[in-house]
Protein backbone atom coordinates (compact mmCIF):
# COMPACT_ATOMS: atom_id res chain seq x y z
CA UNK A 1 0.00 0.00 0.00
CA UNK A 2 0.97 3.42 -0.30
CA UNK A 3 2.06 5.68 2.61
CA UNK A 4 -0.69 7.59 2.11
CA UNK A 5 -3.35 4.81 1.84
CA UNK A 6 -1.49 3.61 5.08
CA UNK A 7 -2.17 7.01 6.68
CA UNK A 8 -5.28 7.36 5.86
CA UNK A 9 -6.24 3.77 7.36
CA UNK A 10 -3.94 4.52 10.35
CA UNK A 11 -6.40 7.80 11.08
CA UNK A 12 -9.27 6.33 10.46
CA UNK A 13 -8.45 3.44 12.18
CA UNK A 14 -7.32 5.60 15.31
CA UNK A 15 -10.04 7.55 15.27
CA UNK A 16 -12.28 3.91 15.68
CA UNK A 17 -10.18 2.91 18.65
CA UNK A 18 -10.30 6.05 20.59
CA UNK A 19 -13.89 6.28 20.39
CA UNK A 20 -15.64 5.02 23.79
CA UNK A 21 -17.23 1.78 23.39
CA UNK A 22 -17.51 -1.73 25.61
CA UNK A 23 -13.78 -2.41 24.43
CA UNK A 24 -12.44 1.12 26.23
CA UNK A 25 -14.69 0.76 29.26
CA UNK A 26 -13.36 -2.96 29.88
CA UNK A 27 -9.81 -2.13 29.69
CA UNK A 28 -10.54 1.30 31.83
CA UNK A 29 -12.43 -1.09 34.30
CA UNK A 30 -9.65 -3.75 34.53
CA UNK A 31 -6.66 -1.31 34.71
CA UNK A 32 -8.84 0.82 37.39
CA UNK A 33 -8.68 -2.66 39.63
CA UNK A 34 -5.86 -4.42 38.85
CA UNK A 35 -3.64 -2.06 37.38
CA UNK A 36 -2.38 -1.73 33.82
CA UNK A 37 -0.07 -4.74 33.93
CA UNK A 38 -3.01 -7.21 34.49
CA UNK A 39 -4.83 -5.69 31.65
CA UNK A 40 -2.42 -6.43 28.53
CA UNK A 41 -3.90 -10.13 27.98
CA UNK A 42 -6.77 -8.70 27.62
CA UNK A 43 -6.12 -5.78 25.54
CA UNK A 44 -3.96 -8.62 23.51
CA UNK A 45 -7.26 -10.56 23.03
CA UNK A 46 -9.17 -7.39 21.74
CA UNK A 47 -6.07 -7.11 18.98
CA UNK A 48 -6.81 -10.69 17.93
CA UNK A 49 -10.79 -9.93 17.69
CA UNK A 50 -10.06 -7.21 15.34
CA UNK A 51 -7.49 -9.13 13.61
CA UNK A 52 -10.62 -11.97 13.37
CA UNK A 53 -12.84 -9.51 12.09
CA UNK A 54 -10.26 -8.17 9.28
CA UNK A 55 -9.83 -11.65 7.64
CA UNK A 56 -13.28 -12.32 7.47
CA UNK A 57 -13.70 -9.01 5.17
CA UNK A 58 -10.39 -9.76 3.52
CA UNK A 59 -11.51 -13.44 2.57
CA UNK A 60 -15.00 -12.38 1.90
CA UNK A 61 -16.64 -14.90 4.47
CA UNK A 62 -18.63 -11.82 5.73
CA UNK A 63 -21.63 -13.81 4.17
CA UNK A 64 -20.77 -16.58 5.59
CA UNK A 65 -19.90 -15.34 8.77
CA UNK A 66 -23.48 -13.64 8.77
CA UNK A 67 -25.17 -17.13 7.96
CA UNK A 68 -23.45 -18.47 11.09
CA UNK A 69 -24.90 -15.79 13.20
CA UNK A 70 -25.80 -18.58 16.25
CA UNK A 71 -22.07 -19.28 16.11
CA UNK A 72 -21.15 -15.41 16.71
CA UNK A 73 -24.04 -15.30 19.08
CA UNK A 74 -22.42 -17.80 21.13
CA UNK A 75 -19.18 -16.46 21.27
CA UNK A 76 -20.52 -12.86 22.29
CA UNK A 77 -22.53 -14.87 24.86
CA UNK A 78 -19.39 -16.35 26.57
CA UNK A 79 -17.38 -13.48 26.55
CA UNK A 80 -20.42 -11.64 27.96
CA UNK A 81 -20.30 -14.20 30.79
CA UNK A 82 -16.44 -14.07 31.50
CA UNK A 83 -17.08 -10.25 31.88
CA UNK A 84 -19.73 -11.05 34.35
CA UNK A 85 -17.65 -13.19 36.19
CA UNK A 86 -14.74 -10.46 36.35
CA UNK A 87 -17.55 -7.82 37.45
CA UNK A 88 -18.16 -10.56 40.31
CA UNK A 89 -14.75 -10.75 41.08
CA UNK A 90 -13.93 -6.89 41.60
CA UNK A 91 -17.13 -6.13 43.49
CA UNK A 92 -15.77 -8.56 45.79
CA UNK A 93 -11.75 -8.13 45.69
CA UNK A 94 -9.57 -7.13 48.84
CA UNK A 95 -8.81 -3.62 49.21
CA UNK A 96 -5.31 -4.54 48.28
CA UNK A 97 -3.09 -2.96 45.67
CA UNK A 98 -2.91 -4.44 42.49
CA UNK A 99 1.32 -4.54 42.80
CA UNK A 100 0.57 -7.33 45.62
CA UNK A 101 -1.78 -9.37 43.81
CA UNK A 102 -0.68 -12.48 41.76
CA UNK A 103 -1.78 -14.02 38.49
CA UNK A 104 -4.41 -16.90 39.08
CA UNK A 105 -3.08 -19.63 36.95
CA UNK A 106 -4.60 -19.25 33.52
CA UNK A 107 -5.90 -16.07 34.22
CA UNK A 108 -3.74 -14.29 31.31
CA UNK A 109 -5.38 -16.85 28.87
CA UNK A 110 -8.82 -16.32 30.29
CA UNK A 111 -8.44 -12.62 29.94
CA UNK A 112 -7.30 -12.95 26.50
CA UNK A 113 -10.21 -15.32 25.69
CA UNK A 114 -12.30 -12.78 27.13
CA UNK A 115 -11.22 -9.58 25.36
CA UNK A 116 -11.47 -11.66 21.74
CA UNK A 117 -14.88 -13.38 22.31
CA UNK A 118 -16.21 -9.19 23.43
CA UNK A 119 -14.59 -7.90 20.31
CA UNK A 120 -15.92 -10.35 17.87
CA UNK A 121 -19.61 -9.65 19.26
CA UNK A 122 -19.08 -6.16 19.93
CA UNK A 123 -21.46 -4.12 17.16
CA UNK A 124 -18.62 -1.04 16.97
CA UNK A 125 -16.03 -3.18 15.88
CA UNK A 126 -18.60 -5.21 13.44
CA UNK A 127 -19.56 -1.46 12.09
CA UNK A 128 -15.88 -0.59 11.52
CA UNK A 129 -14.91 -3.80 9.64
CA UNK A 130 -18.26 -4.35 7.32
CA UNK A 131 -19.00 -1.17 6.73
CA UNK A 132 -16.26 1.24 7.11
CA UNK A 133 -13.07 -0.20 6.08
CA UNK A 134 -14.13 -0.97 2.57
CA UNK A 135 -14.49 2.44 1.99
CA UNK A 136 -10.95 3.43 3.08
CA UNK A 137 -9.35 0.62 1.58
CA UNK A 138 -9.68 -1.12 -1.56
CA UNK A 139 -10.25 -5.08 -0.28
CA UNK A 140 -10.05 -6.47 -4.28
CA UNK A 141 -6.15 -5.41 -4.10
CA UNK A 142 -5.35 -7.22 -0.50
CA UNK A 143 -2.39 -9.38 -1.21
CA UNK A 144 -0.02 -10.94 1.62
CA UNK A 145 1.90 -7.75 1.74
CA UNK A 146 -0.58 -5.35 1.92
CA UNK A 147 -2.38 -7.35 4.29
CA UNK A 148 0.45 -7.82 7.09
CA UNK A 149 0.92 -3.91 6.59
CA UNK A 150 -2.59 -3.23 7.53
CA UNK A 151 -2.06 -5.70 10.49
CA UNK A 152 0.90 -4.66 11.96
CA UNK A 153 -1.07 -1.13 11.80
CA UNK A 154 -3.72 -2.23 13.53
CA UNK A 155 -1.49 -4.08 16.47
CA UNK A 156 0.60 -1.10 17.63
CA UNK A 157 -2.45 1.78 17.20
CA UNK A 158 -4.91 -0.60 19.27
CA UNK A 159 -2.56 -1.69 21.42
CA UNK A 160 -0.89 1.48 22.02
CA UNK A 161 -4.60 3.45 22.71
CA UNK A 162 -5.73 1.46 25.01
CA UNK A 163 -2.18 1.10 26.93
CA UNK A 164 -3.21 4.86 27.17
CA UNK A 165 -6.09 4.39 28.71
CA UNK A 166 -5.34 1.87 31.10
CA UNK A 167 -1.89 3.44 32.22
CA UNK A 168 -4.16 6.55 32.63
CA UNK A 169 -6.85 4.72 34.62
CA UNK A 170 -4.40 2.43 36.51
CA UNK A 171 -2.50 6.66 37.52
CA UNK A 172 -6.12 7.30 38.89
CA UNK A 173 -5.47 4.66 41.84
CA UNK A 174 -2.97 7.22 43.15
CA UNK A 175 -5.35 9.38 44.47
CA UNK A 176 -7.15 6.63 46.33
CA UNK A 177 -5.95 6.93 50.10
CA UNK A 178 -7.58 4.08 52.35
CA UNK A 179 -8.98 0.89 52.11
CA UNK A 180 -12.45 2.09 52.14
CA UNK A 181 -11.74 4.20 48.88
CA UNK A 182 -10.58 0.88 47.50
CA UNK A 183 -13.31 -1.17 48.27
CA UNK A 184 -15.76 1.17 46.82
CA UNK A 185 -13.44 2.19 42.92
CA UNK A 186 -13.40 -1.94 43.21
CA UNK A 187 -17.33 -2.06 43.51
CA UNK A 188 -17.54 0.89 41.24
CA UNK A 189 -15.29 -0.79 38.61
CA UNK A 190 -17.02 -4.08 39.16
CA UNK A 191 -20.53 -2.75 38.43
CA UNK A 192 -18.62 -0.87 35.14
CA UNK A 193 -17.27 -4.14 34.23
CA UNK A 194 -20.68 -5.75 34.38
CA UNK A 195 -22.59 -2.64 32.28
CA UNK A 196 -20.00 -4.19 29.28
CA UNK A 197 -21.25 -7.10 29.66
CA UNK A 198 -24.63 -6.65 29.76
CA UNK A 199 -24.25 -4.41 26.64
CA UNK A 200 -22.21 -6.83 24.10
CA UNK A 201 -24.54 -9.47 25.47
CA UNK A 202 -28.19 -7.24 24.25
CA UNK A 203 -26.75 -5.75 21.33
Amino acid sequence: MTPMALLIFAGVYALAVLSPGPGVAAVVARALATGHRRTIPFILGIVLGDFFWFGLVVSGLTVLAQNFYIVFAIVKYAGAAYLLYLAWKLWRAPAAAPEAQDYARGEGLRLGLAGFSMTVGNPKTMIFFLAILPQVVVLEEMHGLAIVELCLLMAVILFAIMMIYAVLAAKARAFIGSPRQMKMVNRATGGLMAGVAVAVATR
